[in-house]
């Protein structure tokens, strides 16, 4: 309330007192001429309570009581009484100033009166900044000043006296009706005349000061400096509107055109990840198998190459996608505005699903390889285990088919049918004996066709040959044994000695054989059991050895005993023992090569055990390491998780934390590194199993990604609480507060609140949202923001987002209509002409780009739409 208390407070007289009667009769008649009425001289004019009215009546925009028109004193005094009590009622408490005084003529009461009418009308409703009337005034004049030189507005006095405030008011507003550097700050008189005739030929503006008198002043008196530039505030106010409306703009411009780049950003990278995906997927499900060990060598090089050198710099990629899609969103909800929606299979959950099919594709290939590894390396051993069988049980057969098929016994006497038969009894006994390796070659021969070995036609055609010809040898055994048969009654028994040679020596002759066979026989084992079992097999048998020499000899003995009793009983032996063809002399070359396999079989045995002991060096190598990893990858994803839920100090003091946290686990990638390099020896000694350990490489793999994309996200989340409190203005008191009551909430600390959980926790906070239909309603409400994708969890994020929109005022489309509607001039469309005029050249040419042509009834050429558009940069309309 104003309290003016009369005559006291106004200047002495003289000078002043001149200037202030201009002073005031030019304002109050800037407004009268409004009504046509004019005054000359104040204390005469106000006198009978008329014009004083009526220039109430103007300024307020208000009708008063109707005026007494009669001439004597009562009339008017009760005139002006009417006048005071309307000045009253505005809430200005008059002091000593009274109807009679007007009435009477009192210059300086008159004087006083007009002044606390300025005040009240003219200033009092100035505001700039949370500062109003005089010290509001002056707030404005310092800003409007502030870039020009030689201008410091400090007072209402003597920062007027050279006029060159004046002139910057007007140049500040009015750039084209000044020059303002051509005024100098030694010339005022000039200064102020030029701004005085400035003012009132092109700003409607009187000339209410004198500019001699101003110079001539020392101190120049503050009410009539102040009731002169309140009629530059109120010129110009509406250009403050406009300037206050297109900055407004410029912000919602600024942080849309921001956003729109960042949806660019986002489109492209997953484009390129997806890109990379597909073109990836089809290469890592190609299962076509290779013939040989050393092309699906080069297969398995190609892909540790792949999960060397491709694929990490795409695991950043798409860490840095989804760090840049929380940011995105964060922006839109801080600026108001609708969600980001990546377009159809763009988003980050179908590049997480595309992300998983890779390493499902990725997992598989790797196991498709390991596979048809160890599958070449089996057929490899079985190929040659076929060729080495096949090519004895051949040198066996050859020439078994003319033996059978010869007529000997027709022309052969007693004697020689009957060692024809013993002959043929041995035989038989020796082709029993070759009836497992036959069987052993078909089960080979099966088994490499099972396997899909590349050279199967060979190998199917050599084992028909085999069994054919062992069909017809069975069959021509059978036809020579049933035609000895038929002479066997006409036949003597043949040399028992022969025949128990004959009988003795083919078991043992394949005995021989088998033991040559065995000790030649390839093997392949994958760890130190097997290679110990085999060691073992090899000593028993080398314990049999003893066993076997005292047969040998004993079937020498035979044949020793044999040549005794013909060359004593001077009987001339007719060559060979007609019931066998293995002599004494095959029995003892066979020996020796028995015995000099051995110790080549104990090498070779050795020899393997020897990289079996080393392979299982590299087992046990990487599973000291894996074991140690492993746990520290779980005990790190722990600690990460609960520093994201507990509140130890600031925010930054939190992202500070994190950071160190993230480059002590980057620190330890040389160790991740190291491991691999252990795998790969571990892979190139095709070692396919580790007993020593749980975990494998792929495992370690997937851990250390998920822990490096769980530390980026953290950070991010933190990186995002910073943003929101930093752009709603949230003390860290009320971030503390809110993380305690999502964390009191999050009874399981997952990190996110369920809906009944994040009810709860709405109700702790005061909302009314316990059961009934109005509750629910609001419940759903609330919902639908923090939940916008319906997945039943809201996440602390999405909380403080909540939490800050309901307690922060953001822009509104509502808003910015309004904006738009300063800058048209109260029109509903604005025009091109109007947008280049009040906003910078680039977010003019985007608005004109985006605006829809208005279509009203009172539109123009060229109007645009500037109402569509607002709503559209809040989602509220299809634009």
């Amino acid at each position: 309330m104003w309290n003016m208390k009369g005559p006291q407070n106004l200047p002495v007289p003289g000078r002043t007192l001149l200037v202030l009667f201009t002073t005031f009769t030019a304002w109050c008649n800037s407004h009268l001429r409004k009504s046509g009425t004019q005054i000359d001289n104040i204390e005469e004019d106000f006198r009978d309570g008329l014009k004083l009215m009526l220039l109430l009546e103007v300024i307020a925009g208000e009708r008063l009581p109707k005026p007494e028109r009669g001439k004597m004193r009562v009339h008017k005094i009760n005139n002006v009484n009417k006048a005071l009590d309307f000045i009253a009622s505005k809430g200005v408490k008059l002091v000593s100033i009274g109807a009679e005084e007007i009435v009477d003529g009192n210059a300086k009461m008159t004087l006083g009166m007009i002044w606390t009418i300025i005040l009240r009308f003219a200033i009092q409703d100035i505001s700039v900044e949370e500062t109003s009337a005089k010290e509001g005034l002056l707030l404005w004049c310092q800003r409007k000043t502030a870039p020009y030189k030689n201008v410091n507005v400090q007072n209402f006095h003597i920062s007027w006296k050279d006029g060159l405030a004046f002139n910057a008011l007007i140049h500040r507003h009015r750039p084209e009706l000044i020059d303002y550097d051509k005024l100098r700050k030694d010339d005022p008189v000039t200064n102020l005349n030029n701004a005085f005739e400035v003012a009132e030929r092109y700003l409607d503006i009187p000339k209410m000061l004198d500019a001699e008198d101003i110079v001539g002043t020392l101190r120049p008196d503050e009410k009539a400096i102040m009731t002169y530039v309140s009629c530059f505030y109120h010129a110009f106010s509406g250009a403050q509107k406009a300037e206050t409306a297109a900055n407004r703009i410029c912000k919602v411009l600024a942080v849309n055109q921001e956003n729109e780049h960042l949806m660019e950003d986002y489109e492209k990278l997953a484009s390129d990840l997806l890109e990379w995906i597909r073109r990836t997927i089809p290469w890592l499900e190609n299962r076509a198998p290779e013939k040989t060990m050393t092309e699906m060598q080069q297969k398995l090089e190609d892909f540790r190459d792949y999960r060397r050198v491709h694929k990490p710099p795409k695991v950043q990629e798409k860490c840095q996608l989804e760090i840049n899609f929380n940011t995105l969103q964060t922006k839109l909800r801080l600026s108001n505005r609708p969600a980001f929606m990546p377009s159809e299979g763009r988003m980050v959950s179908d590049i997480n699903g595309s992300w998983h099919k890779l390493e499902g594709a990725e997992k598989g290939y790797e196991e498709w390889l390991l596979n048809e590894i160890r599958r070449l390396e089996r057929l490899d051993h079985l190929a040659e285990k076929f060729r080495q069988k096949a090519a004895i049980h051949e040198s066996w057969t050859d020439g078994k088919e003319a033996m059978l098929t010869q007529k000997d016994y027709e022309t052969a006497t007693l004697s020689e049918i009957k060692a024809l038969l013993k002959k043929h009894e041995a035989f038989e006994s020796d082709l029993a004996a070759h009836q497992d390796r036959v069987e052993q070659i078909a089960a080979i021969a099966q088994e490499l066709n099972e396997l899909d070995y590349y050279d199967s036609p060979s190998v199917n055609a050599r084992c028909q040959n085999i069994c054919e010809q062992w069909d017809a040898l069975g069959s021509l055994t059978q036809s020579r044994r049933e035609s000895l048969e038929r002479t066997e009654k006409q036949l003597e028994s043949i040399d028992e000695l022969y025949l128990e040679y004959a009988k003795r020596a083919a078991p043992f002759n394949n005995w021989m054989e088998g033991a040559m066979e065995d000790l030649q026989d390839m093997f392949i084992v994958h760890n130190i059991e097997e290679i110990q079992g085999l060691i073992t097999a090899h000593e028993q048998f080398k314990s049999t050895l003893p066993e076997a020499n005292k047969e040998r000899e004993a079937i020498q003995a035979i044949h020793s005993e044999v040549q005794k009793i013909a060359q004593y009983n001077g009987i001339k032996l007719a060559g060979n023992n007609p019931y066998t063809t293995i002599t004494p002399q095959s029995i003892d070359s066979k020996w020796d090569k028995v015995q000099k396999l051995v110790p080549q079989r104990d090498q070779a045995l050795q020899e393997e055990l020897s990289r079996q002991q080393s392979n299982d060096h590299l087992r046990r190598q990487f599973a000291n390491q894996a074991n140690m990893i492993g746990p520290w990858i779980q005990t790190k994803m722990e600690e990460i998780g609960r520093i994201s839920i507990e509140m130890n100090g600031t925010l930054e003091d939190q992202l500070t934390h994190l950071r160190q946290y993230e480059q002590s686990i980057i620190e330890y990638k040389p160790k991740i590194d190291q491991l691999e390099g252990d795998h790969q020896l571990i892979q190139e000694a095709l070692i396919f199993d580790n007993k020593y350990t749980s975990y494998t490489m792929e495992h370690l793999r997937v851990g250390w990604e998920q822990l490096l994309t769980t530390i980026a996200r953290t950070i991010n989340e933190i990186e995002n609480q910073i943003l929101t409190r930093d752009a709603k203005g949230i003390s860290q008191e009320q971030l503390h507060e809110y993380r305690t009551s999502f964390n009191h909430f999050d009874k399981d600390h997952s990190g996110v609140l369920a809906a009944e959980e994040f009810k709860a926790c709405l109700i702790s906070l005061g909302y009314d949202v316990e059961n009934n239909k109005q509750a629910d309603a609001e419940f759903a409400r609330i919902m639908g923001i923090v939940d916008p994708n319906n997945s039943g969890a809201v996440t602390f994020q999405a909380f403080i987002d909540f939490m800050s929109r309901e307690t922060t005022d953001t822009d509104t489309a509502d808003q910015v209509i309004a904006s738009f509607k300063i800058l048209a001039g109260d029109k509903n469309f604005i025009t091109a002409e109007e947008l280049r005029r009040e906003l910078p050249p680039d977010q003019a040419e985007y608005c004109i780009a985006r605006m829809a042509p208005y279509t009203g009834p009172d539109g123009i050429p060229g109007a645009l739409d500037y109402m569509s558009f607002s709503t559209a940069l809040y989602g509220e309309s299809d634009l």
